[in-house]
């Protein structure tokens, strides 16, 4: 087995610190990785000298990120392909339940599907990559719109009417504005019938490196198949689902 340089694992061990911090003197990363003081010293004058550290101005024992770690960042973001992410994780879900996965995008007041991987089954959801669907309709899309700012989300609700689809979508702003605090809160959308009304649908949103919402994955299935066992069982499947995209495209979920 090749040897791991503990050198550098205390290097990226530094560099990690400042996940969660913009700003961190010499004693704040010898207290937080109980480090010896000239171990650190060492470290943070490598770093530095390599520009991937760079002193705060009349602070020099006060260190930031510095240039090359953008510039690496941008270069592995740049090789990062939502489709192609996607597609891989979809397939999966789809596979460990034999229902309908899409991920789609918003875009404007609609929700656009990028993604679909369908079950086998003889009834099944009627879909297809690039379709558009009024984003209040559908759980995609209720996900995407609770993480938009409160501009955001009034210029949505602001451009006219909410169409409805079924009998039980959503068409009235002020009981939107609610729904979607409870989406905010539980973290994950269910679409009962205001879409399809033969079809329940339960999605979570999927963030990128900065930790924007940037697309939602949901499980879409017949009525005939949702029972409150299947709803449980796939609410947790979708949220697996939609952590793993977000680590591949970057996320890095805050410690509990």
């Amino acid at each position: 087995m090749p040897r791991v340089v503990p050198a550098v694992i205390r290097a990226l061990d530094v560099l990690e610190l400042f996940l969660d911090c913009p700003e961190l003197s010499a004693r704040q990363v010898m207290e937080r990785l109980d480090l010896p003081r000239t171990t650190v010293h060492e470290l943070l004058v490598t770093l530095e000298a390599r520009s991937y550290l760079i002193s705060v101005p009349g602070q020099p024992v006060h260190y930031r990120l510095g240039m090359p770690l953008f510039q690496l960042g941008a270069a592995f973001a740049g090789r990062l392909d939502l489709v192609r992410e996607a597609q891989c994780v979809a397939r999966d879900v789809a596979a460990a339940c034999d229902e309908a996965v899409h991920v789609a995008v918003l875009d404007g007041a609609d929700v656009i599907y990028l993604v679909k991987f369908d079950s086998t089954h003889p009834v099944r959801m009627v879909s297809a990559v690039g379709r558009r669907l009024p984003a209040h309709c559908t759980a995609v899309g209720k996900i995407l719109l609770s993480a938009l700012d409160e501009a955001g989300l009034d210029a949505v609700l602001t451009k006219g009417d909410l169409p409805g689809m079924t009998p039980d979508s959503i068409t009235d702003p002020d009981r939107l504005r609610e729904h979607l605090d409870r989406v905010r809160a539980d973290d994950v959308a269910v679409d009962i019938g205001e879409s399809d009304s033969a079809m329940r649908c339960v999605a979570a949103g999927i963030r990128d490196h900065s930790g924007t919402t940037i697309a939602a994955m949901s499980l879409s299935a017949p009525i005939i198949r949702w029972t409150p066992e299947a709803h449980v069982e796939w609410t947790g499947l979708i949220r697996e689902g939609a952590a793993a995209l977000s680590t591949q495209m970057g996320y890095r979920a805050p410690p509990r």
